[in-house]
């Protein structure tokens, strides 16, 4: 049981709130008195739990007191999985799609130029969701509910109406943008017939991602992984259905794309429209300078996807170019294999440090920089430790993750050979994605977005310089050759800069604990 002198020293946004508190019956925790203590003390629910349990406190990740390193794990763990998870919604797609019988290669090669459009389409849902996220993590560090409550109403309609926009302009400029972003003859079928249909559902795409990140980052984690896991499972189902039982081929893909993130939407929004979230999506106090603030903050991530994807359109085209009529649309389907295999790298990587940017932005926003800094040590190390197994992986065994796409040896071979090179800077790479993420946690724009720039700077000056004087293949060099400058300037920047940026929150005192 939790006594009233224990939590005489929690703090409460009011007076009022501590009151309520009172009045209840102090042996049972009824759910309103545990929705108020969520809201009341920014105690963030990281699992299931029964709301009439008295050991709901037993239960929960309170971000200001709980042991950083636990803390790290239990938000960083499911945040890795869902993301892991949500690879698979490309990586089945392409898997099913090459192998299909006598078209599979060229297919699959028309599916990766939508990559860049299907790429794009997410990075509006991380412009809101990744840029919301970290501001409502601070108001709730400041003990600002109403501040939180704002930015996620704002968000929601702002993804609304980014979804209208995107299907009308991107269904019209289709076709225009795939033979852009390299498709030949024989790709382009087979392209227009995959983003046509995927398109239509960008509502639910923008909706499940975007809205995820208010899920997380208000301690639901393993709701969050949940969400992405139903998607990717119902995808998994349909995929051998609508592409091989019912005929559809490509377009059966799309089909199983969207309605796998109907699903997830729909839990999504069932989940933040509900009871047990502290902040739930509402309606009204719309305000312009929060719709200014989220897209600053969230303009990094978005740039950063932005950017991606033109380093894929890029790197398209060039191998187009210098591998001729013959070779252009074989390193294409190679690319586009090595491509899948960097979204298990990245995917992953970035829900660690995502999801924990919860962790960063409520203790910047409380004043706590100690913790600030222990929660780093302990994402970086996890990050290490994630794409060294990578790694190890990718230079040891990368043809075992070919053959699940192709068992043409010419395929194999270069494909294997593309992943073991462009892999060689996947674990500076880790250093350098929780360096910005944790910039753009804190809200510290102005330090993320310029360490994003010249890491996409260095790889753009060699992915047309290296092929030129070296051939085709050297495009996979432009990888490893970014990861490696682009960390080190991360580092040197960040060790300048941490203790200035911290110090310029005064530290609080101690939270007391519960």
């Amino acid at each position: 049981m939790v006594s009233e002198r224990t939590l005489c020293t929690a703090e409460f946004p009011s007076v009022l709130s501590y009151v309520t508190w009172c009045k209840r019956e102090p042996d049972v925790l009824k759910p309103e008195t545990i929705l108020l203590l969520k809201r009341g003390c920014g105690i963030m629910a990281h699992s299931e739990y029964d709301l009439g349990e008295k050991k709901f406190l037993q239960h929960v990740n309170d971000l200001g007191r709980d042991d950083i390193k636990q803390l790290v794990l239990r938000v960083a763990l499911p945040s890795m999985l869902a993301q892991f998870v949500s690879v698979l919604y490309s990586i089945v797609d392409r898997m099913y799609i090459g192998n299909i019988p006598e078209i599979g290669d060229t297919a699959l090669a028309g599916v990766g130029i939508c990559g860049p459009i299907v790429n794009l389409v997410g990075a509006f849902a991380f412009l809101v969701g990744v840029g919301g996220a970290p501001l409502m993590s601070i108001k709730l560090g400041e003990g600002d509910r109403e501040g939180a409550q704002r930015i996620l109403s704002n968000c929601f309609l702002m993804l609304a109406a980014l979804s209208a926009l995107l299907t009308a302009l991107a269904l019209v400029w289709r076709e225009r943008l795939l033979m852009w972003f390299g498709a030949s003859a024989l790709t382009f079928p087979y392209a227009k017939d995959y983003i046509t249909i995927y398109l239509l559902g960008t509502v639910f795409a923008l909706m499940s991602s975007g809205l995820n990140q208010f899920i997380v980052c208000q301690g639901f984690a393993n709701t969050g992984m949940r969400s992405v896991l139903l998607g990717a499972v119902l995808n998994i189902i349909l995929d051998p259905i609508f592409i091989f039982s019912l005929g559809m081929g490509v377009k059966g893909a799309a089909l199983a794309t969207v309605l796998s993130q109907m699903a997830s939407c729909t839990y999504v929004l069932l989940f933040l429209f509900g009871q047990r979230p502290p902040i739930r999506i509402t309606f009204g106090g719309y305000q312009l300078k929060v719709v200014r603030s989220v897209l600053t903050v969230g303009f990094t991530s978005f740039l950063i996807i932005a950017i991606d994807n033109g380093m894929i359109i890029a790197m398209n085209a060039v191998l187009q170019r210098y591998g001729g009529p013959g070779q252009g649309d074989i390193l294409i389907t190679c690319c586009t294999i090595m491509q899948s295999f960097m979204l298990m790298v990245t995917m992953p990587l970035g829900g660690i440090t995502g999801g924990t940017q919860s962790i960063l932005g409520f203790n910047y926003g409380a004043r706590r920089p100690d913790r600030v800094l222990k929660a780093q040590k302990y994402i970086i190390l996890l990050c290490v430790s994630f794409t060294a197994l990578l790694f190890l992986f990718a230079q040891l065994a990368p043809h075992l993750f070919v053959l699940i796409f192709t068992r043409e040896p010419e395929y194999v071979a270069l494909a294997s050979r593309a992943i073991r090179i462009y892999t060689l800077g996947i674990i500076p790479l880790g250093i350098q994605y929780e360096i910005v993420d944790g910039f753009t946690g804190m809200g510290v724009v102005q330090a993320a977005l310029p360490l994003s720039f010249w890491r996409k700077l260095i790889y753009f000056v060699s992915l047309f310089a290296l092929p030129a004087a070296f051939g085709a293949e050297a495009v996979f060099f432009t990888g490893p050759i970014s990861d490696f400058g682009g960390a080190l300037v991360s580092v040197v920047v960040y060790l300048l800069t941490i203790r200035k940026i911290l110090n310029k929150r005064s530290p609080a005192e101690p939270l007391p604990e519960v």
